[in-house]
């Protein structure tokens, strides 16, 4: 079984905790350790002073003075001197100059002065309930060596040391608890801010979108969180409002042709009428039915491509075979809509995508230009090979876009203020889903358009090198080719001839 994570308010007071106890005892130990370096620093510099004072008596005396007369002036003076508990001179003979009764209880190893350091020898002995320390000293005078050794007890500096270890003793865990406390409030006025963003961001719902969390003057992480939420909700602001343009938009679309569905069934079924009549409401019925079929299509794709469940299969798909379909559907719309249609394109062309989703993008554009292409116009679909891809278009010399329209006409459901030829009456979600599927395909959907003078769409996919390149007949797909309008077009349906 997993552990529960815990809080980061608690974490945060358990590293503070953890810091500051550290430091404690760290700063404890250091202190410890200072002060007894400081007195037995302390110590051997009182233990060289004693030594140099008997190099100063020395220094008093005679070269001439024997042994016995150095003797006697050593005990006169140092006899009745504290100094001279543990104190003791060696001539540089063996001879003993002076030693202290305690020396002599004691009797410590003694060098020679040619057999010691220059900085002289530190060493410890414990007497009775004393710890004394010693040190052995070589000093010269007049030509002549001794070898000093003088002590100094210990007892009150470890009474100090131990005295100062059992203050720290006591005072390191009243530092930790101060530490946890400390580190408890540290952990809250750290996260205060957290805390207020967090009681903000709660007032925040579907209803008050456009309300932002407050952003610190402070350039700390605080006010980058802010503005990374507010960022958010920015984009969930915009997310919201599409969504709400979008169902206000599509109930619009939808109410207006069951409007007209109601209206016509109503006013038919007013009183009896003639075949002819009948006919043409129904026909009415039938146009209306199949925009709002087209419509409820086109929003349901809408829905997939936000959902994610609109998907593009990636596959070379011939060219030829796509235009034969595109061909057969609108060589008979477009000279209803009294519109000269063409194709153009080099043969043997075979490209990579979704061809169903590529026909559908097509037809969209062709649609577009058939509605705002006045009769006498042309429409005409192109691919041409730009050797790495292939480049599709459709070009028509309907009345243009006007140029503060171009930026707006991919947005859902935007069909600007002009006016086609023949009245269009189009749910503005085609060029929308047209370059969602450009997207899907990475490319872009670009369009060249002046009022008056047309407009073109164009996009391109990757050109997939062809294993064939005989232009008069193939057998890639079973079809047979003829020229229409300069662009070999596939006869559907036809074996491949030999």
């Amino acid at each position: 079984m997993m552990m529960r994570a815990l809080a980061i308010r608690i974490r945060l007071t358990l590293w503070y905790f953890a810091m500051f106890a550290t430091a404690a005892c760290l700063l404890s130990a250091a202190s410890w350790w200072m002060l007894r370096r400081s007195v037995d620093a302390t110590e051997h510099h009182d233990l060289q002073e004693r030594a140099e004072d008997v190099r100063s008596l020395l220094l008093h005396e005679k070269n001439s003075q024997s042994v016995d007369d150095l003797r006697q002036q050593f005990t006169a003076v140092y006899s009745v001197k504290d100094d001279g508990k543990w104190l003791q001179v060696m001539g540089q003979d063996g001879d003993w100059i002076y030693r202290s009764k305690r020396m002599l209880a004691e009797n410590p190893e003694m060098l020679k002065p040619e057999n010691l350091p220059s900085a002289g020898i530190i060493s410890e002995f414990h007497q009775g309930t004393r710890e004394v320390r010693v040190l052995t000293y070589p000093i010269e005078v007049q030509n002549r060596k001794y070898s000093v050794q003088t002590g100094i007890a210990r007892n009150k500096a470890n009474v100090l040391l131990n005295s100062f270890a059992l203050d720290l003793l006591l005072l390191t865990p009243v530092m930790i608890v101060l530490s946890s406390l400390g580190g408890h409030w540290m952990s809250r006025k750290a996260l205060r801010p957290v805390a207020l963003l967090a009681e903000e961001a709660r007032r925040i719902n579907d209803r008050n979108l456009d309300r932002r969390l407050p952003v610190p003057q402070a350039q700390d992480e605080i006010s980058d969180l802010s503005r990374t939420l507010n960022q958010m909700l920015e984009r969930i602001d915009r997310a919201f409002a599409s969504v709400r343009a979008f169902t206000g938009n599509a109930s619009h679309e939808l109410r207006t042709p069951i409007t007209i569905l109601r209206t016509e069934i109503e006013i038919a079924m007013m009183r009896p009428r003639e075949g002819e009549e009948y006919r043409a409401t129904l026909s009415r019925l039938h146009e209306e039915t199949v925009r709002m079929g087209q419509l409820v299509e086109a929003l349901l794709s809408i829905a997939r491509t936000d959902a994610g469940a609109e998907n593009v299969t990636m596959q070379a798909f011939d060219v030829g075979e796509m235009f034969c379909r595109v061909n057969q559907d609108w060589s008979r719309i477009m000279p209803l809509a009294g519109l000269d249609f063409r194709i153009e394109a080099d043969d043997d062309l075979t490209a990579l995508g979704d061809a169903a989703s590529i026909s559908r993008l097509l037809s969209i554009l062709l649609d577009n230009a058939s509605k705002y292409t006045p009769a006498g116009g042309t429409v005409v679909l192109r691919c041409v090979n730009e050797e790495t891809r292939l480049r599709f278009s459709v070009e028509d010399s309907g009345i243009g876009i006007a140029e503060a329209d171009l930026s707006r006409i991919f947005e859902r459901f935007y069909r600007g203020d002009h006016r086609s030829v023949r009245e269009s009456r189009g749910s503005g979600l085609g060029l929308a889903l047209a370059r969602w599927i450009a997207e899907r395909h990475g490319t872009e959907l670009q369009v060249k358009s002046e009022c008056g003078e047309g407009s073109e769409f164009s996009f391109s996919l990757l050109n997939v090198a062809s294993n064939f390149r005989d232009s008069a007949l193939y057998s890639h797909s079973g079809s047979r080719r003829r020229q229409i309008g300069g662009f070999a077009i596939a006869e559907c349906g036809e074996r491949p001839v030999r």
